[in-house]
């Protein structure tokens, strides 16, 4: 029997945000490998084995998962959101690049991302030239952060900010909000969504002025308007065109 690997996003949070195509592989799978609260997120069946792993061993997991699919299992390696933004699919091919024998058949199932599901909530936040930047320094140094930070506000993007803050890095989004203040002032609208599409949804607009460190977590997705977005009522949206 030929084994597989699907790496597959699960959403933000809620089941129906979980595509047709994901439920699927879910239901052909043998074995889940992840992250311990993704894996949480798949019901126990008769012949399906979990997997959950720490978060920090992304290279462990995904060189197990082509391991499992080479004795022909067929493995889903699950990630919250887009597989492939920030998450599992990069190191699965990362992985991938050391794997001597014959490869097994690998699919990558797109997600919705936390990304998308915040500025939905908020409105369109994102409705113009966007950029993601990851401001965890765990893989790369705050160097290089801040300098990406600063080119962003150069270009005047829009700015989702992933993994803003937690308890191992409780200094890290200060900085960055210092920096965002310096590049484009107090005035600038901000977006803190936490838990988008979960009961524990919550969404906050304010301005860089009033944003502080403890807004966000790890549960929360940040986005950061350009010179040009504003609100309409309760909604904040950034127009498609620039003057």
């Amino acid at each position: 029997m030929s084994g597989w690997v699907v790496v597959a996003g699960l959403g933000p949070g809620s089941e129906g945000a979980v595509t047709p195509e994901v439920s699927a592989a879910l239901e052909a799978a043998t074995d889940i490998v992840g992250y311990i609260p993704y894996v949480a997120r798949i019901a126990p069946r008769p012949g399906l084995t979990l997997h959950p792993t720490d978060n920090r061993e992304e290279l462990r997991r995904a060189r197990h998962a082509l391991e499992l699919a080479a004795a022909g299992r067929r493995v889903v390696v699950v990630s919250s959101g887009d597989p492939g933004v920030f998450a599992m699919a990069s190191a699965l091919f990362e992985a991938l690049e050391g794997w001597t024998a014959p490869p097994p058949d690998i699919r990558i199932l797109p997600g919705i991302t936390a990304m998308l599901a915040a500025a939905a909530a908020a409105g369109a936040p994102l409705g113009h030239d966007f950029c993601a930047i990851n401001l965890s320094d765990n893989l790369k140094p705050f160097a290089l952060i801040e300098r990406r930070l600063r080119l962003a506000a150069d270009a005047d993007f829009a700015m989702a900010f992933y993994n803003p803050r937690s308890r191992s890095r409780p200094d890290g989004f200060a900085r960055a909000l210092a920096i965002l203040r310096e590049c484009c002032g107090n005035g600038r609208i901000i977006i803190f969504a936490r838990a988008v599409s979960t009961p524990d949804q919550q969404v906050v607009t304010t301005t860089l002025e009033r944003a502080t460190p403890e807004m966000a977590d790890m549960r929360t997705v940040v986005i950061l308007g350009n010179s040009a977005t504003r609100q309409v009522g309760p909604w904040v949206y950034t127009p498609r065109g620039m003057e």
